[in-house]
């Protein structure tokens, strides 16, 4: 009988020359009372097998590890009730729970509206679910901000642990923030680029002239790049304190940097940028001595003085050099300017007739004009000329009147109300899906607070039962009905069934109508577990 000490080599050696240059090896019993030997190519992978088994079998336990430092701290939450925690086990499988009929959104999508719910309730997960918590935050970086601020302490300490999760040390969550600010630093001195702005952040929502200092005292030795991104920082409690530092700023051998201090400055009415503009605004936006309309009077170069406070020169965006200074300057130009300097409201400077300096009759800065304080309003979060810019809500015609007139806004009006409270932009939003549907609304939707209020759900499935009466096809309207499965009241769920019912059967509609209620009516059940 032959011994063979280590088969396992000779297999391999056998496997990669292949069996018609090297022969089978051989075993400790007759090689045909153990495989078929008239089939080598079988017969290898079987022995394979059989050694495969016989390594494993005789393989001795390693010794235990030491435990990585102390335990994680201990976490006060309260720890989820036993049917959340099985959603979120669900939600992190992305498969659908039983009864769900196979129409359910993608639960991937109503994730993250699981982890903002339970973190506003300061819940914690429990510890066997944290890893696969932590593996979706890290393949979805939206996730993050909620994932660790749930996974909590633990969370945090496996982190140190495990490279793969190295993210949670550099992510920046509000309850971090409202600790002491870390008074160590040198995470700033040493750290990785995420790292360090992690840090700054968290400072500067705690201590905001001890953020600046920090920053102040590197400066200089930053990379381009990373100054641009540290200024981002300073947005957290900015205040007429950072304005030195700012203007400093303007003079940065980086053209990107300047026109970050320049936009963070214009957010500032009272900085010495802000005077500075409003002065060029004045000289480019007069109010005729009758009083009936606006003389624009673009600037005519753009000065090194206006290059050092965030112009450039040549225009990014193929409009003309004079239209983009004088836009430039309006959207920086403090908008409470505007009123002081004409006595007139917001409404009402709207409403007035835009001529040129030199052609009266002329209305070719008009759109320039109101694009340059659309911008204005959405920099400087102006809630009253945002109002005026949008106008009314949108009102249905008169019998016999036409259609309906589009919002006299230019611009993008998502952005203009983004700056209005949550209840009015829904309001505002519903009023315009009634009466211009939804192929234009797609960007309000994006910009009104999730879940949607009754009312603006309610104008959307009325516009959703139109277009399916209409001829219209589910796929016209695919961006819309991904944001209901996430955004929609759960309280429309009956009257999406309704309209599932009351589609013809075996429709598009019809599997559309029925799928939206399904993930509905799951996500009724899902935040009933979390705030019940």
């Amino acid at each position: 009988m032959t011994i063979i000490q280590d088969p396992w080599e000779t297999l391999r050696t056998s496997a990669l020359l292949g069996i018609d240059r090297r022969p089978l090896p051989a075993t400790a019993l007759p090689l045909a009372d153990v495989v078929d030997p008239t089939d080598p190519a079988t017969a290898l992978l079987e022995l394979a097998a059989l050694a495969t088994v016989r390594r494993r079998a005789g393989a001795l336990p390693v010794p235990a590890a030491e435990p990585p430092g102390p335990p994680a701290p201990e976490d006060t939450r309260p720890e989820l009730p036993e049917p959340a925690a099985r959603r979120l086990a669900v939600l992190l499988a992305g498969r659908a729970g039983s009864g769900s009929g196979g129409t359910l959104a993608n639960l991937a999508e109503l994730l993250p509206q699981w982890l903002a719910t339970a973190r506003a309730r300061g819940l914690r997960p429990p510890a066997a679910l944290i890893p696969g918590l932590l593996d979706a935050a890290r393949a979805r970086g939206e996730l993050r901000s909620d994932a660790v601020a749930l996974a909590g302490p633990l969370g945090r300490w496996l982190a140190e642990q495990n490279p793969d999760w190295r993210f949670v040390l550099r992510t920046t969550v509000e309850e971090a923030a409202r600790q002491d600010a870390p008074t160590d630093h040198h995470l700033w001195h040493e750290g990785l680029f995420a790292e360090r702005v992690t840090h700054l952040t968290l400072l500067r929502r705690r201590d905001p002239a001890a953020g600046l200092e920090l920053l102040r005292s590197t400066w200089s030795t930053e990379r381009a790049e990373d100054r641009l991104l540290f200024l981002d920082a300073l947005q957290d409690g900015l205040s007429p304190a950072d304005e030195p530092f700012l203007e400093a700023a303007l003079g940065d051998r980086s053209k990107n940097v300047r026109a970050t201090a320049a936009e963070l400055l214009s957010t500032l009415p009272g900085s010495a940028l802000a005077g500075r503009m409003a002065e060029r605004a004045r000289a480019a936006v007069h109010l005729a001595p009758a009083g009936t309309h606006l003389l624009v009077t673009p600037p005519a170069e753009c000065d090194a003085r206006m290059q050092r406070d965030g112009i450039t020169p040549k225009s990014p965006t193929g409009r003309g050099e004079r239209a983009w200074w004088f836009g430039e300057v309006v959207a920086a130009a403090p908008l409470p300017l505007w009123p002081e300097s004409t006595g007139l409201t917001p409404d009402q400077l709207l409403a007035l007739r835009v001529g040129d300096s030199i052609d009266e009759t002329s209305s070719s800065w008009a759109d320039d004009l109101r694009e340059a304080w659309a911008r204005a309003a959405v920099r400087q979060h102006d809630a009253d000329w945002a109002r005026a810019l949008l106008g009314p809500a949108p009102a249905p015609p008169a019998r016999g009147a036409g259609r309906a007139r589009a919002p006299r806004t230019t611009g993008a009006p998502a952005k203009l109300l983004a700056v209005l409270p949550p209840e009015e932009r829904a309001a505002w939003t519903a009023a315009f899906i009634e009466v211009h549907g939804l192929g234009e609304a797609f960007q309000l939707l994006g910009a009104c607070a999730t879940p949607w209020t009754p009312p603006l759900s309610t104008a959307v499935v009325s516009a959703l039962a139109r277009a399916a009466t209409s001829g219209a096809y589910p796929w016209s309207h695919s961006g819309v009905l991904g944001m209901t499965e996430r955004a929609l009241a759960p309280e429309t769920a009956a009257a999406v069934e309704r309209l599932a019912a009351e589609a013809a059967p075996d429709s598009a509609w019809a599997e559309t109508f029925a799928r939206l209620a399904g993930t509905l009516r799951f996500r009724a059940a899902m935040l009933a577990e979390l705030t019940g």
